[in-house]
């Protein structure tokens, strides 16, 4: 990468479709990046840019800047965590109204997604990244782990946030296996309640927890597209989390080569 003409990464933003009062945008849509994410990709010398929606009201519209110009003027994707994927892009109703999710960021992420495959640059999903990746190759999702899968461990707690982790094990022989050489387990945080159920096509399992809840995804063959469950942003340096370097330091160096 030269430090004269850095990588570009986008970042998919988050969407407050209504903000509290206190904020001062009555009636308005706020999108936003956790600062976090941001400082960890130009931590790694490249510039991070949030990837504002194209839609209007609840439909997606086409405005003057097409999806296809901004990933043109990008060099890789990053989808950050946050609000549920909507059951609704999965072909299922919401169990309780609380997990209906946000159907609207679903539907902008899948297309920025589509449109990084097909000009062949990289994607990477973090948390709710990850399972959009899932649910954009048709597969699906349990809105609920700790009501469908009640003999797993937790996964979240919002007392303890990202400080709850737990141990995670690689795939023999899978990217992530690659990336971090010599190990074939970590520790990783957990902030989730939804988590992959049916795999998506031509997508491989990455890593597993010990209760069985996939923790990582990637698509077989060519091309980078990889996602986590967990968020690497939030591992401290030097603690006994997984270090979130390798990961990030392949996804650039796929970003890289797809620069030519």
């Amino acid at each position: 990468m030269s430090p004269t003409n850095p990588l570009r990464i986008g970042l998919t933003a988050r969407l407050m479709h209504k903000p509290p009062a206190e904020l001062g945008f009555p009636g308005k849509r706020l999108q936003y990046i956790e600062q976090s994410i941001a400082h960890w990709v130009m931590r790694h010398g490249a510039l991070a840019f949030m990837i504002p929606t194209i839609e209007a009201g609840d439909a997606l519209m086409r405005r003057d800047v097409s999806v296809r110009r901004y990933v043109e003027a990008l060099d890789g994707l990053i989808l950050q965590g946050g609000a549920d994927v909507s059951p609704e892009s999965y072909g299922e109703a919401a169990l309780r109204p609380e997990w209906e999710g946000d159907r609207v960021r679903d539907l902008y992420e899948t297309e920025l997604i589509w449109e990084f495959l097909i000009q062949d640059k990289p994607v990477m999903g973090i948390c709710r990244g990850c399972q959009l990746i899932n649910v954009a190759f048709g597969g699906s999702l349990y809105q609920d782990i700790a009501t469908q899968l009640p003999q797993t461990e937790r996964h979240v707690d919002a007392v303890l946030y990202d400080r709850l982790d737990h141990a995670i094990t690689f795939a023999g022989d899978g990217r992530l296996q690659r990336i971090y050489t010599g190990l074939t387990q970590g520790l990783v945080n957990s902030i989730h309640h939804q988590s992959i159920r049916r795999l998506g096509n031509d997508l491989a399992i990455e890593a597993m927890a010990e209760d069985g809840v996939v923790e990582a995804i990637s698509k077989k063959g060519a091309g980078f597209v990889l996602g986590v469950q967990w968020h690497p942003e939030f591992h401290p340096a030097g603690s006994a989390l997984l270090d979130g370097g390798p990961l990030l330091a392949a996804f650039l160096a796929a970003a890289s080569k797809a620069r030519g």
